[in-house]
């Protein structure tokens, strides 16, 4: 499906694997969701929901345990002009000082030319001192998609070395890819990568709607306060994907976090200890939206599995809808995520990728 006339380019400010497509919630909202309906997703991601109610002019709201994720549908829901952007931007750069600490080691030697990373390493410090405006919010959307991706021979879209476009690659690994192959980082400049980004995404934009992203836990939440919430789109982790954080390091870095990997989960993870716990988790999020939905309230959730987790996701989706407030309705059968997997052409990976997928569709019991 497609999305007609819609100004989409902004959905594609920072892909990232896991994403679904635009036209999922697109189609479950057009024609049935009437202005002034509140819609929701749980496990936000990178906005997509959130934007496809933007889209449709529908007020939203979305929660994620990410900073990554939250940065992008924050940027998803500003409204900025290109101008503003590389001007602050310009301003930025222009001020960067001599003597700046940036991240060291062999993996940031070679992902990042020196400039570059001194450069990237104060727009990443300022952003974080101030990311209020909308252009800062998008500014930094911009650089988290810029971050790392492919080379190519014509014109220079990323800023790092060699990299997937959609995950991080984990260190040692790279540094031994770059220095089989004698790859340099290029030199590139990052003003005028930012301003072509940002003609081609802000090129044609949306009008505003209402919209509340928040950072948080999914399972206890006050987010939700005072919402009569209509429509909940969401797909929420697989069963068994337990990468997204190491996945997105160099990403989490930019928005805040450290200069390394780190493998610890986090303490606001669903727990993947076994199915049954899982859907225990998932439970408790579908149960604590009831009590700010609309009597009329649609659930729509998308789910699948991933292929070293041999685990019945229907039954599992099911289970967790189960005393929940919420009755399964509809299952339809989505077909296979396969068509969105990781680059494992460039960095080698083990095959997580999803398999088939489900729609559930749920209204209040």
């Amino acid at each position: 499906m497609t999305s007609g006339n819609f100004a989409t380019a902004l959905n594609a400010v920072c892909p990232y694997y896991t994403m679904f497509p635009i036209g999922f919630p697109l189609r479950v909202l057009r024609g049935r969701a009437k202005r002034g309906h509140w819609v929701a997703d749980p496990f936000c991601g990178r906005g997509t929901t959130n934007f496809a109610a933007r889209l449709l002019g529908l007020p939203s709201i979305g929660i994620d345990s990410s900073p990554v994720a939250v940065a992008l549908t924050r940027a998803k829901m500003a409204r900025a002009r290109v101008g503003d952007i590389v001007r602050i931007a310009k301003g930025i750069l222009n001020e960067t000082p001599n003597n700046l600490s940036v991240p060291e080691g062999g993996f940031w030697e070679l992902a990042y030319e020196r400039t570059v990373l001194r450069q990237l390493s104060w727009l990443r410090r300022e952003l974080m001192r101030d990311c209020t405006s909308d252009a800062r919010v998008v500014l930094r959307a911009i650089l988290l998609g810029a971050l790392h991706g492919p080379r190519t021979k014509i014109v220079l879209s990323h800023l790092s070395n060699q990299c997937p476009r959609t995950y991080a690659p984990k260190p040692d690994y790279a540094v031994r890819f770059w220095r089989k192959r004698r790859m340099r980082a290029p030199a590139v400049d990052i003003l005028e990568l930012i301003r072509t980004r940002a003609r081609r995404y802000l090129e044609d934009q949306p009008e505003r709607t209402a919209s509340q992203v928040e950072l948080g836990d999914s399972r206890s939440t006050d987010a939700w306060d005072g919402k009569a919430i209509r429509w909940i789109v969401t797909s929420p982790p697989y069963y068994g994907m337990r990468t997204y954080v190491s996945d997105q390091w160099l990403r989490n870095w930019f928005a805040g976090g450290p200069s390394e990997i780190e493998y610890q989960r986090p303490t606001d993870e669903l727990s993947h200890g076994s199915a049954e716990e899982f859907a225990d988790e998932l439970r408790k999020v579908w149960r604590g939206l009831v009590p700010h939905c609309h009597n009329s309230a649609k659930l729509v959730i998308r789910f699948g599995g991933i292929r070293d987790r041999d685990v019945d996701t229907v039954g599992l989706l099911k289970s967790s809808i189960r005393d929940s407030g919420w009755r399964l309705t509809t299952v339809i059968s989505a077909g296979s995520a396969d068509s969105g997997r990781r680059q494992s052409k460039q960095f080698l990976k083990a095959d997580t990728t999803p398999k088939a997928e489900h729609d559930y569709y749920a209204v209040l019991a």
